[in-house]
């Protein structure tokens, strides 16, 4: 990791389909991105410059592997939290209000407190959830282009349609198994009395 990491800083990254949030303790600092690989890299390049002790991100499913990727290839010092030690911690801090500021602010705040010990992803796991996330958008931006067919194509032409996108469907859902299972692999995402809720949305 980092070796010049300021010891004050926290950083608390609450992650979104669309969106990432994010919170810089204590300089009072919130701003958040695209969750796409423009803004991530826009983000990266603004908390290098902090040199912080922990990145602390939400542990939600698929949403976060790209940034907590990022993080990982920038050598720089994440923690995947289980949402259950979160709402945990901010049930003991007595924080009930909620606004994407808010939520960054709690996570910055978790890591801050509690000191979570740092996460790794061992290169080959790294490697093959970006393989498997790059191969599902893939399938899925093809899978988009069929449906759009399939409304604009005669009746006769757009049944041959159908069974393109049931191949498509399965193999987006046998992906999003294998992601699911090195996401819980993880020991940072695993949890003795819950497992976190793995999630992916739908184009």
């Amino acid at each position: 990791m980092n070796s010049k990491t300021n010891q004050n800083i926290n950083i608390g990254v609450d992650t979104g389909k669309f969106q990432l949030d994010i919170y810089i303790r204590p300089l009072d600092i919130f701003f958040n991105v695209k969750n796409d690989e423009k803004g991530i890299k826009e983000a990266v390049n603004l908390i290098k410059k902090h040199h912080p002790e922990r990145i602390v991100i939400e542990a939600t499913g698929r949403l976060e592997m790209p940034f907590i990727m990022a993080c990982a290839e920038a050598n720089l010092p994440f923690v995947i939290a289980n949402p259950i030690h979160i709402k945990r911690f901010a049930g003991a801090i007595g924080q009930k209000a909620k606004t994407d500021r808010l939520d960054a602010q709690l996570i910055a705040h978790y890591g801050d407190a509690i000191k979570p010990k740092l996460s790794t992803l061992k290169p080959d796991i790294m490697q093959a959830m970006s393989d498997l996330v790059s191969r599902r958008n893939q399938i899925m931006a093809m899978q988009t282009m069929e449906k759009n067919r399939l409304q604009i194509l005669p009746k006769e032409v757009a049944m041959t349609i159908k069974p393109i996108l049931t191949v498509f469907k399965n193999q987006i859902e046998k992906i999003e198994a294998k992601i699911v299972k090195l996401i819980e692999s993880n020991p940072a995402s695993r949890n003795k009395s819950a497992k976190p809720k793995i999630s992916f949305y739908k184009a």
